[in-house]
């Protein structure tokens, strides 16, 4: 067992209308991993996901994040949805989708504060973006696009980052850019990442956790 986990599953039990996607799962993540998440589709990878974040809660078993039940932590991840999962169509600059993650420091009337818009600006450069912080999210190659949405996590300056597919439709050198990318942030943060690409990820990773209804842990 490991000291202080940050993330902490024991004995967890996930149904959908009584289809078991997640049986009998434990596992413990310690501040500073680099998790890959693997598994087939509907094996449970992004549920877990979703667990984690509070925004469903288990049919049975505990799950601590923090030392807290997830619904009380939330401020302290950082979530990055795929791309795809974004209307490319609407009108915003890449600052703007930054800035989406610091809604809760804003005024009612949607006022920046200077400090809020330095931390967005801050998050672009740390991505490499800071040239195309004007620039419309829709006209973003996938990999750019994808890199704003890791800013747009990191603003807040979460303890943990969840990343779902962030490597999925993008080309080879945006990929390598973001697995580098996040290599970098490492050591700062606690990173789980959702991928398909096992080959790319294991060389990467402290470790991997393999999803399929339960949870296999496989160090490198």
């Amino acid at each position: 067992m490991m000291n202080n986990p940050i993330i902490q599953f024991k004995d967890v039990f996930f149904s959908y209308e009584k289809l078991f996607v997640l049986e009998n799962v434990s596992f413990e993540i310690s501040r500073g991993e680099f998790i890959g998440i693997v598994g087939p589709n509907g094996g449970g990878k992004t549920t877990a996901l979703k667990l984690m974040m509070g925004f469903i809660k288990q049919d049975k078993g505990e799950i601590s994040l923090l030392g807290h039940s997830p619904q009380l932590m939330r401020t302290k991840i950082g979530y990055v949805p795929q791309v795809n999962s974004f209307d490319k169509q609407f009108p915003i600059s890449a600052l703007d989708v930054v800035l989406t993650g610091c809604t809760s420091q804003m005024s009612p009337l949607g006022f920046v504060p200077k400090e809020v818009r330095e931390k967005a600006l801050e998050s672009l450069s740390q991505v490499g973006l800071i040239d195309y912080k004007n620039h419309m999210f829709g006209s973003l190659s996938g990999g750019q696009a994808q890199k704003t949405l890791i800013a747009r996590a990191l603003v807040s300056d979460p303890e943990l980052l969840l990343l779902d597919e962030p490597t999925a439709n993008v080309d080879p050198y945006s990929e390598k850019s973001i697995i580098e990318l996040l290599g970098n942030i490492k050591s700062k943060k606690t990173i789980l990442i959702v991928t398909h690409d096992f080959e790319t990820i294991v060389n990467n990773v402290d470790r991997v956790l393999c999803f399929q209804r339960s949870v296999t842990s496989l160090r490198k």
